[in-house]
Order: C-alpha cells, then sequence, then structure tokens
C-alpha cells in the first residue's frame, strides 16, 4: 500500500493512502487511431526531415521523451505512468532495393513507416480527487502534426505542438482541459525551448482551481427541455450567417459529436439523464469531452478546451447570470 496525495478544498495537499494503482491504458481518443508505444516509435518509426537540408524534425518519439522526462523531473516524489500514446495518419515507404517489389511481397525490413500525427498522455494517479463521484488523476499531453510544419524549408524552422495538463476522468478516460492548462499552438526550434516551454506551463498550472471549477458543474441542472434546446442550438450554430456567428462564443464541435451526445443522453451508463430527465452539468459537460475522443488527433485537444467553456456559460446561465444563445 502506498502514500499518495489528493486534492481537498480545505487543503490541496493532503496527504492519504490509497490501496491500488491504477493504469492509463486505455483509449483517451478512438477516431481513426491506433495505439503505440514509446519504444516502438523510437526504434521502427523513420524520422521526417527538412527537404532544403535533409535535417531531422523533433520526433514523436523525441517530444514524448522529452514530456515524460519533464514531468519526471518536476514531480519528483509522484507515481508517473508510462505515456498511452495514439497516432495516426500512417505515411508508409520502401527501401530503394525494394522499388520493384508489389506490396504484398514486402519484407517487414524492406518497409519503411511514420505517422503524421501523434497524441500522448502521461497519468500521474498520485494526484487526484473526485468529482461527482468520478475519480480525476492528474495528466499531462500533448500532440504533435507533421501536416502543420513546414517540411519543405531548412532546419530552424518554428515546429508546432499542443500541450495541456490537466484531469483524466478514469470512469470514462475523457480528458478534462481548460484554457488555463493548455497552449493550442506551441511553436519551438529545440527540444530545450520545448522543454522550458512545459515546465512554465506545469509550474504556472493550479489544480486546485480547476477541481473547484469542475465541481461546480455537479449543483446544476438542465431539464430535458434546456438539453433539446441546448443540442438543437448547438446543431443551429454551424448555419448561422457569419455576422451572426461573430456575435456567439464559437463551437469547434460538429454534428457527429452532437449525436453522439443526443444518444448517450438517453444511453451513456455513468452520465445519462435522470428518470425525470434532468441532467446535471457535470453529466452534460462529460458528454460533450467524451463525444470530442471522436475527433481527429489535431482537433480533439481543442475542441476538449471548448467543451469546457460551454459548460462553465451554461453555468453562468442556469445560476441567472449571462444569458447563452445555446440556452435561452
Amino acid at each position: 500500500m502506498e502514500t499518495q496525495l489528493i486534492y481537498h478544498e480545505s487543503n490541496p495537499l493532503e496527504t492519504i493512502v490509497l490501496s491500488e494503482n491504477r493504469s492509463s491504458e486505455t483509449a483517451f481518443i478512438t477516431a481513426n487511431t491506433i495505439a503505440a508505444s514509446l519504444p516502438d516509435i523510437q526504434q521502427h518509426h523513420i524520422i521526417p526531415v527538412y527537404s532544403r537540408d535533409n535535417e531531422p524534425l523533433i520526433s514523436h518519439g523525441d517530444f514524448i521523451e522529452t514530456a515524460l522526462s519533464t514531468v519526471n523531473r518536476l514531480f519528483p516524489h509522484e507515481t508517473v505512468l508510462n505515456p498511452t500514446i495514439r497516432v495516426s495518419h500512417p505515411v508508409k515507404g520502401r527501401i530503394p532495393q525494394a522499388r520493384n517489389k508489389p506490396a504484398k511481397e514486402l519484407a517487414d525490413w524492406e518497409k519503411t513507416l511514420y505517422y503524421e500525427r501523434a497524441a500522448f498522455v502521461i497519468e500521474i494517479p498520485t494526484i487526484y480527487d473526485t468529482v461527482g463521484s468520478n475519480l480525476l488523476s492528474l495528466t499531462v499531453g500533448g500532440v504533435k502534426s507533421y501536416s502543420l510544419d513546414s517540411l519543405h524549408q531548412k532546419k530552424g524552422a518554428d515546429e508546432h505542438f499542443k500541450v495541456f495538463i490537466g484531469f483524466q476522468n478514469k470512469v470514462c478516460t475523457n480528458l478534462c482541459v481548460w484554457s488555463d492548462g493548455y497552449i493550442a499552438d506551441l511553436r519551438v526550434k529545440s527540444l530545450d525551448q520545448l522543454t522550458s516551454a512545459l515546465v512554465d506551463l506545469i509550474s504556472r498550472y493550479r489544480a486546485e482551481q480547476q477541481i473547484q471549477a469542475l465541481a461546480q458543474l455537479t449543483d446544476y441542472y438542465l431539464t430535458e427541455t434546456q438539453f433539446a434546446q441546448l443540442i438543437g442550438r448547438c446543431r443551429l450554430y454551424q448555419f448561422l450567417p457569419p455576422a451572426d456567428k461573430r456575435a456567439i462564443p464559437p463551437l469547434l464541435l460538429g454534428d457527429q459529436q452532437f449525436s453522439t451526445i443526443a444518444r448517450d443522453y438517453y444511453r451513456d451508463e455513468s452520465f445519462c439523464r435522470q428518470e425525470d430527465g434532468l441532467i446535471s452539468l457535470w453529466n452534460v459537460y462529460n458528454l460533450f469531452t467524451g463525444a470530442v475522443k471522436t475527433s481527429y488527433i489535431d482537433t480533439f485537444l481543442d475542441r476538449n478546451v471548448n467543451s469546457f467553456d460551454l459548460a462553465t456559460r451554461l453555468l453562468d446561465t442556469v445560476r441567472g447570470g449571462t444569458s447563452s444563445w445555446y440556452l435561452q
């Protein structure tokens, strides 16, 4: 039995004891992705280069390894789990000696492969709290997509990353990310700059403030009529005239996500409506973050943050504050 840390409103670093060690080996994103391991990426995936000087970009493996090293250094007394990694958009190739072989006859050693996009999370299960009876554990992660980099240039051009620190809901592996723990377009030229940006983000992050913000969602509810209006308005948003859309806080989710949210309002085992049709804003938020898991790697973090922004606006409206276009 090991000693672990839990956040409380009165003392965010109160030490308690837990009896089980938790794993992050579950999918935090599902759409168009496959699981990968850090050793496999480091040993078997080739590294894209800048075409003008043949110098390598920061690889997915280097990015993940740098993040893992930084987390271990900043949390020396905590349990840090191995990264959970998802990749997508494979770029396949072959060695020159196999250029004339049919694809079905290629041996493994004659094939080359890298993935254009990768996302990962690093769970710190010894820093956690409970919101709405759901266990949340502190998580650091990021996304890299080579499609955002200018591969036609020379080494020294900015490379693009997304990095975050937030919580993962262990009931469903949904991520809980808000803007204070997220850099949507981190541009760096080296691993040293990447490390510095990660250190700065993690050092500025206040976990107890995010937990308090999430906990407020458990105390307020939408009626079935309000929930139906919310989903209807969310669908209408995509078709608004540009001038009207500019006057409304942006919504990044699409029709596929809203269909999933509407279905899970009735069917989700953990976050569906109550028998009387009421649904807490915490459950609404988790329906949104659950639906976001069907997004592509390069959009799902932005949509996750957007889901929290929408939840907080709904909270303000339900409390009697600022009126929201999504809920009137």
